[in-house]
């Protein structure tokens, strides 16, 4: 049993064995018990434990002294206990009566009587009554009675009994297993009238199909064909009854449950802000928020979106968003904390945490913090606010992101080779141009070096180049000469000088400094030597300056003989190359160093020759690269179409008859038209580049091919391009027409709608639908199928109450079977048409908005049904009113 049964705050699938027989059954079909009465109950007891069974059926043939003793029993363990018997009308086709959890034996002694039961010795008991005062006579006592084993024997589809199966007041029949294996018969017969489609047994309101095999002994209930599943929140006759009065949505067959399975909320939990105190057990199925102006609607799913660290898609619904989170749950430092099944982890739990300015916390079913993020865990899930379908059918940019990420899996893997490709475009456009800049320097210094290797063989022709040999031994002499003269010179009288300047001074050991001092001779005496030191220094430093005068005339006339004699040489050197124009009116010294630098120039250049030939072929090989990273990229485009297409066409096969898809593949023009707008080319504005938007079939690709082939190129396109622009395009840099070859032009996708509720179908364009009739496309691609949730604010808003009942409750009724819904709405159609499974009041007092757990729970419970009454249709007066005015 599911542990949270006793709160009973949505309606669930319960499963129901609605036609078990007491122990006398044993004795009524000729065998011989093998155990006691109340052995055999609680066999009952126990396979109906086992087997997850909420509610049974008793439905003897005729005998319903052993209802009590069942009912005890199984109420012990909260398994509800519907008493009854199986009964034949008068033209002998059998049914299964049932009634109230509370009906006495006594009461259904008398209900027999009231059926025209007449006592038989075997077999069913036989009525008086025909099929339909039957199913009359039931309905007045307030019973349910269903046809028994309808392709049987003595089934009312076997006994061509047509006249009673179009009686409103039938509600169910029984068939033996899954409603395909009927296909077999003959014709499929018996399958196209329980389909209600065979005209002489059609039924204004299709039958509810269930499985309901007599349990003849305690095992039987382990058969899954011995039972069914129906929707109720809390498990009990009145709600049973109702749920055949939409069966579509609350009556199943196991065979109709299907195997996939998908992420889910399973609860909810909000301490602090508007809506602390919140506490919240989902429905996997349809979610409805209802609730006056202010009550919480919104922020509930925000709030949701908070947790989930998601952001919404319109700048308009970001601001709302942001809003919301500030003002109700900031304020006061809530926190969210979610229970998610996970569909991408194998149905595992996580529970999501997060507080107010803090970041999201997710922990494993064991309680440990987990790596994985809430888009881990939840990578389908869609989160709509107020509003923002509003704005995504108003932006195209937004609903080509809405519409990829239902075509993002197959996309992914190609999406991911483009990209590399247009990155490996970026770095191959990088390392040629800086290959193309070193190359154009190296020219440059490259272009003079024919130049400087004919003066030099000028100068071997005159033999300057021996020659220089010698220049540069005279200049080395002149430098020589110059230290001899200018450092050595100069640093011999600096340091005479220094001696001088510092010769003792005994000026400070005057008399009138000594005068009355207790050692006054003694000073006196230091006076006398440092005055007779300073006297013999004086003595010698004058015959030293004698001697360096006498030296420094000598060492003048040594390098005034050296200087002479290279000058003679370097004039001689000069006028032996006086006829050279290039060194004409230069010095021998001014020579000697040209052609010094004439000949270190030409050996530095002259390896950038061969350099430049090797940088060439790295060129040529950055260029051949290049082409082929194009030509992969163009592969990749054209795969990536092919497959988009082929998504495109899958897409619009589940679409079919509501939405038609078109995409023309890399058809958006605008980047590269801002792009060039960009570049600043002479005299080009926007307008003049219309071309390109004119285009049958533009290629950013082709036109950087036609700009490097040169103008004739150009003007033979078929693009009409104009001789402005041509002049504007071929003064592009290089760099600029590289980057044109990266340009990545977006899909253009068209969405069409159609418009017809009835007759044939007309699909009209989206710049040519309405506001409402926008949001309604957007919201036919919502609805598509996602293992995921799908969270809204008031998805009715700007939609006409009759499409919602015709369309998208329609949808949702079948698409709530494979995927969780949360709508806040004020739209009745919805939770009601739609058969919400989990339906939340919300209230509001004293800035605080509130929940309990008697405000949740399914239409099939009266308090709920009462207080939808009120918020969604004005109360049960005003809806008796509109009723009463529209003469339904």
């Amino acid at each position: 049993m599911d542990t949270k049964e006793s709160e009973y705050t949505k309606a669930r699938f319960w499963k129901c064995a609605l036609q078990v027989n007491p122990y006398d059954y044993i004795s009524y079909r000729g065998s011989v018990p093998e155990m006691t009465e109340e052995e055999y109950n609680r066999e009952l007891l126990r396979y109906a434990e086992e087997s997850k069974i909420k509610v049974i059926g008793i439905a003897d043939h005729g005998n319903v002294n052993e209802v009590d003793a069942i009912r005890n029993l199984m109420g012990e363990k909260n398994i509800i206990v519907f008493p009854g018997f199986e009964i034949t009308s008068s033209e002998k086709v059998h049914f299964v009566c049932l009634f109230p959890e509370d009906t006495t034996k006594d009461d259904l002694n008398l209900y027999m009587g009231n059926l025209g039961i007449k006592k038989s010795s075997g077999g069913t008991w036989p009525s008086t009554l025909t099929g339909n005062d039957l199913l009359k006579e039931v309905d007045a006592l307030g019973g349910f009675a269903y046809a028994a084993h309808c392709t049987g024997d003595s089934g009312i589809l076997k006994e061509k009994m047509y006249h009673v199966w179009t009686n409103p007041l039938l509600k169910a029949t029984q068939i033996p297993s899954a409603l395909d294996d009927l296909k077999n018969d003959e014709c499929n017969k018996y399958y196209l009238i329980l389909k209600n489609k065979t005209p002489e047994y059609k039924r204004e309101n299709p039958i509810a199909i269930i499985n309901a095999k007599a349990v003849a002994k305690p095992e039987d209930l382990a058969d899954e064909k011995a039972s069914c599943l129906i929707k109720m929140t809390r498990p009990c006759f009145q709600s049973f009854k109702r749920a055949f009065q939409d069966p579509e949505s609350r009556i199943r067959l196991h065979s109709d449950v299907s195997k996939e399975h998908y992420s889910c909320f399973e609860s909810l939990k909000i301490t602090g802000g508007y809506l602390g105190g919140a506490l919240i057990d989902f429905s996997k199925h349809l979610n409805a928020v209802i609730g006056g102006r202010g009550t919480g609607k919104s922020t509930l799913l925000e709030s949701i979106r908070y947790a989930l660290d998601m952001r919404p898609i319109g700048k308009n619904a970001q601001k709302q968003h942001d809003d919301i989170i500030k003002e109700n749950l900031g304020k006061e430092g809530g926190t969210i904390e979610l229970v998610v099944r996970s569909s991408t982890m194998n149905g595992k739990l996580f529970t999501i945490t997060r507080r107010y300015g803090e970041s999201v916390s997710v922990r494993d079913e064991g309680g440990k913090l987990s790596s994985f993020a809430p888009s881990d865990i939840l990578p389908g899930i869609e989160i709509y606010g107020q509003n923002e379908i509003y704005e995504i059918a108003q932006d195209k940019d937004l609903q080509l992101r809405l519409l990829s990420r239902f075509l993002e899996s197959d996309k992914k893997d190609g999406e991911r080779k483009i990209q590399k490709a247009l990155d490996d475009l970026i770095k191959n456009r990088e390392k040629l141009l800086e290959a193309e800049g070193k190359v154009s320097e190296l020219e440059d210094e490259v272009v003079n070096l024919d130049k400087l290797e004919e003066k030099r063989e000028q100068c071997r022709s005159f033999g300057l180049e021996e020659k220089l040999k010698t220049i540069q031994l005279l200049a080395k002499e002149k430098e020589l000469l110059k230290r001899v003269v200018e450092e050595e010179g100069q640093n011999l009288d600096q340091a005479f000088q220094a001696v001088k300047d510092s010769l003792p001074d005994t000026v400070f050991l005057s008399e009138s400094a000594l005068s009355n001092l207790p050692h006054v001779e003694s000073l006196r005496k230091l006076r006398l030597e440092l005055d007779g030191l300073r006297g013999k220094a004086e003595v010698l430093l004058g015959s030293w300056q004698s001697e360096y005068d006498k030296a420094k005339e000598n060492i003048k006339k040594l390098v005034d003989e050296c200087n002479s004699g290279r000058q003679k040489e370097e004039a001689a050197f000069t006028e032996s190359f006086y006829d050279l124009p290039s060194f004409k009116g230069k010095s021998g010294p001014e020579m000697g160093v040209e052609l010094h630098d004439l000949i270190k120039d030409i050996e530095r250049i002259r390896p950038k020759k061969t350099l430049i030939e090797n940088r060439r072929k790295v060129i040529e090989e950055l260029r051949s690269q290049r082409t082929s990273i194009l030509d992969e990229l163009y592969a990749f485009r054209v795969e990536r179409s092919t497959q988009f297409n082929k998504s495109l066409k899958k897409l619009n096969k589940r679409l079919k008859g509501k939405l038609q898809l078109e995409v023309k593949s890399e058809s958006d023009y605008s980047s590269v038209i801002s792009f060039l707008s960009d570049c600043g080319l002479e005299n080009v504005r926007r307008k003049r580049l219309s071309w390109i938007e004119e285009a049958q079939k533009f290629s950013p690709i082709k036109l950087a091919e036609l700009i490097m082939q040169g103008r004739e190129s150009l003007e033979k396109s078929d693009w009409n391009i104009t001789d402005t622009v041509i002049g504007a395009l071929l003064k592009m840099t290089k760099e600029q027409v590289l980057k044109l070859e990266e340009n990545e032009l977006p899909d253009v996708i068209s969405i069409k709608l159609n418009t017809a509720h009835e007759g044939p179908e007309n699909f009209k364009p989206m710049d040519k639908l309405s506001a409402g009739q926008k949001c309604t496309a957007i919201l036919h691609l919502l609805l598509l199928q996602n293992h995921d949730p799908l969270i809204m604010d008031q998805p009715e808003d700007n939609l006409d109450n009759a499409f919602i009942a015709d369309r998208i409750v329609t949808e949702l009724r079948s698409a709530k079977l494979l995927r969780q819904f949360v709508f806040a709405t004020h739209n009745a159609n919805i939770p009601v048409f739609g058969d919400a499974e989990w339906i939340g009041v919300f209230e509001a007092s004293e800035n605080r908005a509130s929940i309990p757990k008697n405000a949740q729970g399914a239409i099939d419970v009266d308090e709920i049904k009462e207080k939808a009454a009120n918020i969604l249709e004005g109360g049960k007066a005003a809806f008796n009113q509109r009723k009463a005015k529209y003469g339904f």
